[in-house]
């Protein structure tokens, strides 16, 4: 049990780079000087797909936890 444990903590722990951008957006960003406003609205798209992602989380947690309760 707390090598699943640990190895979830991993998972959710360990940082890759992402790049989120369309092919579009990142041709018409990357034509700007300085590129700060391509790495912000990367950052904001890489943030927005967490949500889903902790809904789900939160869901599968939530019928896990009534499953072991029903036991």
């Amino acid at each position: 049990m707390k090598a699943k444990l640990f190895i979830a903590l991993l998972l959710l722990f360990m940082v890759l780079p992402a790049d989120a951008q369309c092919a579009m957006c990142r041709a018409v960003l990357e034509s700007e000087e300085g590129n700060s406003t391509a790495k912000g609205i990367n950052n904001g798209i890489v943030y927005l797909m967490l949500f889903p992602y902790l809904l789900i989380g939160g869901i599968g947690y939530v019928i896990y936890k009534m499953k072991q309760k029903g036991k």
